[in-house]
């Protein structure tokens, strides 16, 4: 008797360990993560070459996740290698011409095993640089265009500590890089006997910060932090010289003017800070010839922790510095005119300065902003465009200006940021004769303009000619049903060709060169526009042919607008009945119900069912409302928050009733899921309604005191609208619950607000109030689940959830559908 309770508990003990192992999903799932990526594609600047970049899998491997990693001042880094410890890299590299390549061109001379990033075409397009990542270091490779050939240029070990560790100069022969210094020495033994308590002090300043996440905790933190963001910066050229430049130190930028004749360096330094990340560490500007001596001193920005609270807020004193994109050597920075405080009353917000080379005159004023400055867009000695935002207004202003005489700037566009059908677009840059991008302008001063073309029939992309002079706008072509056809780049200006991307339902992305014929002449009818396929990846997924894809729209009882993408199992007929169905979503904020309503995304993309939404569950027979618009609407002094249950309750049922007056959708078998701020939307559906048999909830916040200084665009501090924090915090209403909930996250999480422990307390708090509910943590990873073995196990315990408590629901009777497959 003994010895059978032995087994007994033995086996019980090993069954336990291998549920805890990772479990594979059935086999239409596993598909999905384990298909082979398609390639990514890189054009240059001319248009007459494009790269293909594959990688091996889509995904990377818990063992890769599980390497070495330091988390420091906002940062992962692998200290083996000196570069970021969570990157996916590129395999495999060919080149095509654009115009008549009939096959691609494999690149030689690559690294055994490659584990390539920083991809990056020479200024004159001849060239494109790349690292390499080995088991300890960063290396720099070189390809030549014209011969398919890459080689190593430098014996330098690069840091890409605190961002790209490289960049091309104008010359086309070097590179600014960023290198580990010889003198850097061995890493600091950490001793973990500590010297004395880690104190924080505060003298009576606000200091209102979000909640970052791997800041820097003590003093041997900061040793790390120092040791392994240390670099020089080098020039390199592609003979293999090496110059100094500066001196070593904390490395945050450094850019080569477009001339090449003078480097702007940005270096950080201490004090550091236990509450912000490195971005906010005291930054030091200067700039030095391309011979490494120090030619300007420009700016000494102190530690920032004391930033206004706000979207709209800024730095104090300079920030931002570049260099002018067309013009051989002007630095260029933003000054807030209003301490970067937004609730100060101000003409004025944000000033633009320019100094020229050498740097000795004083700086002259550019531009003058009555919001805040948000980027500007060079073209030539006469023409920049200027663009101003303020979000708490939705304010979005783009202004022409005369950089030789900027006294007097003009208004082009006047705009709600929101306003999606009213958007006019982008302008289209070309390189100029130093490599930098800049405004494509004609001889008339038109620019080109491309936008995804929002209409109330769906996105439809275009290209459009804007005279700057008299602000008319002329459409030169235009994306047209059954295609989602979207302008990569104009090829040939004069002959009217562009590179295009194009596909449908049923046709993956592939890319095309598109004629834009003249408008015909009177009373005669348009030539057809010549179309030349360049591409022909094919179908990621072949076996999934046949699902289907439909645009809903429907009203709110509010009358607000909705939408939602309703896919449905190859070879559906209503004539089958009503499906299980899985809604997923992700909420928005809007001060105008207007703009809430507007149709977003195409009925006409290509349906590529990601392993990463709802949209993966259609392939186990369930009708997937997808992408189901969630407006949070505000309108006026009202704040979109102060309504949040109301509207969110609202928008749900509305996608649940269009479903079913088309009669697709099962009412009584209804699950809803979301990432990040959709599982704060899953988590409230549940708790303040009755519209779902279960739900699932990845990496979200669920206790917003634990964020009280904002949350997603929710500017009120907790102190200010208490009662907001607290009514949409599930955490908070946790009695409520009856719903079975499935809670994952990644044990690594560093996105701003949703520490592990939201989900960890809130599972405990589901738990004590009687809930069903289960809890899912992954080791190693982080907001976004990378590994492969994450992602199988992630679907399965997703598939899992629906399956008990939706689709085989146990207070319903209805027969579930067949899936697509099986197996495990």
């Amino acid at each position: 008797m003994k010895k059978y309770l032995f087994l007994l508990l033995w086996s019980f003990t090993a069954l336990a360990q291998e549920n805890n192992s990772y479990q594979l999903p059935p086999k239409p799932l596993a598909d999905l993560v384990t298909a082979t990526p398609t390639p990514t594609v890189s054009v240059n600047g001319k248009g007459d070459w494009m790269l293909l970049m594959q990688r091996n899998t889509a995904t990377t491997t818990i063992a890769e996740l599980s390497e070495p990693e330091y988390r420091l001042a906002g940062l992962r880094l692998n200290p083996a290698t000196n570069g970021p410890s969570r990157a996916q890299y590129i395999n495999q590299l060919s080149l095509r011409k654009v115009e008549g390549g009939a096959k691609d061109i494999p690149v030689t001379g690559l690294p055994v095993a490659p584990k390539l990033s920083y991809i990056r075409w020479s200024p004159d397009d001849s060239k494109i640089a790349f690292t390499h990542t080995t088991d300890s270091r960063l290396e720099l490779y070189v390809l030549d265009v014209a011969t398919a050939t890459a080689r190593k240029v430098s014996t330098l070990a690069l840091n890409s500590v605190l961002g790209t560790p490289f960049e091309w100069v104008s010359d086309n022969q070097s590179l600014l890089v960023r290198a580990i210094p010889d003198a850097r020495g061995a890493a600091p033994v950490i001793n973990r006997v500590p010297q004395g308590p880690t104190i924080q002090e505060n003298l009576g300043e606000k200091a209102q910060a979000a909640t970052y996440q791997d800041l820097l905790k003590n003093p041997n933190d900061e040793q790390l932090f120092e040791y392994y963001a240390t670099a020089q910066v080098m020039k390199v050229g592609l003979d293999g010289s090496a110059q100094a430049i500066g001196p070593v130190g904390l490395i945050a930028t450094a850019s080569p003017s477009p001339d090449g004749k003078y480097v702007l360096i940005e270096t950080l330094h201490r004090p550091f800070s236990y509450l912000v990340t490195s971005s906010r560490f005291p930054r030091r500007t200067d700039i030095f010839s391309s011979q490494g001596t120090l030619t300007k001193a420009l700016n000494d920005s102190p530690l920032l922790e004391n930033i206004p609270w706000g979207r709209d807020a800024a730095p104090k004193g300079q920030r931002r510095h570049s260099w002018r994109a067309d013009a051989p050597a002007t630095v260029c920075w933003v000054e807030a005119q209003d301490e970067g405080d937004p609730k100060k009353k101000a003409d004025v917000r944000d000033i633009m300065y320019s100094l020229d080379a050498p740097f000795t005159a004083s700086p002259k004023e550019l531009y003058k902003a009555a919001y805040r400055l948000a980027g500007v867009d060079w073209g030539n000695a006469q023409t920049a465009l200027f663009s101003e935002r303020w979000y708490t207004t939705r304010k979005s202003i783009t202004k022409l200006v005369d950089p030789s005489k900027p006294e007097n700037p003009v208004t082009l566009f006047d705009l709600s940021s929101e306003d999606r059908y009213g958007n006019p677009g982008s302008p289209e840059m070309t390189k100029n004769s130093y490599g930098e991008y800049v405004l494509h302008l004609t001889p008339d001063r038109s620019m080109y303009m491309t936008g995804q073309g929002a209409s109330p029939e769906g996105d439809r992309p275009f290209v459009d000619l804007y005279n700057l002079q008299t602000k008319q706008t002329k459409r030169l072509w235009q994306s047209e049903a059954p295609y989602f056809e979207r302008p990569i780049s104009i090829l040939d200006a004069a002959k009217g060709l562009i590179l295009t991307s194009r596909e449908s339902n049923e046709e993956p992305p592939n890319y095309f060169i598109r004629t834009l014929n003249p408008a015909p002449k009177k009373g005669k009818k348009p030539a057809a526009q010549a179309l030349v396929q360049v591409t022909n990846f094919p179908h990621p997924y072949p076996q999934f042919k046949g699902i289907q894809k439909q645009q809903l729209r429907y009203k709110r009882d509010d009358g607000v607008d909705l939408t939602a993408t309703l896919l449905l199992p190859p070879g559906y007929k209503k004539e089958d009945g009503p499906l299980p169905t899985f809604l997923w979503a992700y909420p928005a904020e809007f001060k105008s119900a207007a703009a809430a309503g507007q149709v977003s995304g195409s009925p006409y993309t290509f349906n590529r069912i990601s392993y990463w939404t709802g949209a993966a569950f259609v392939t186990m027979g369930y009708a997937v409302l997808e992408n189901a618009s969630i407006p949070i609407v505000g309108e006026g002094k009202d704040e979109p928050n102060d309504t949040y249950v109301k509207q969110l309750v609202a928008s749900a049922k509305a996608a649940i009733d269009e479903g079913v007056r088309l009669g697709v959708v099962d009412s009584s078998r209804v699950g809803v899921g979301g990432h990040s701020y959709g599982a704060f939307m899953t988590a409230n559906l549940l708790t303040h309604s009755n519209l779902f048999k279960a739900g699932i909830a990845r990496s979200g916040a669920y206790n917003r005191t634990l964020t009280p200084f904002g949350f997603q665009n929710e500017q009120r501090t907790y102190w200010q609208a208490p009662e907001v924090y607290n009514q949409m915090s599930p955490f908070m209403n946790a009695s409520k619950m009856k719903t079975p909930l499935l809670l994952t996250h990644g044990e690594a999480d560093n996105n701003t607000g949703t520490f592990p422990i939201q989900s960890e307390r809130y599972y405990n708090a589901l738990k004590g109030m009687g809930a069903t509910a289960k809890l899912v943590f992954f080791p190693y990873e982080s907001h976004g689940y990378a590994a492969q073995e994450s992602l199988l196990h992630m679907l399965n315990e997703m598939n899992g959830w629906l399956e008990k408590y939706v689709k085989n629901s146990p207070t319903n009777s209805s027969k579930a559908p067949a899936s697509l497959g099986g197996g495990k």
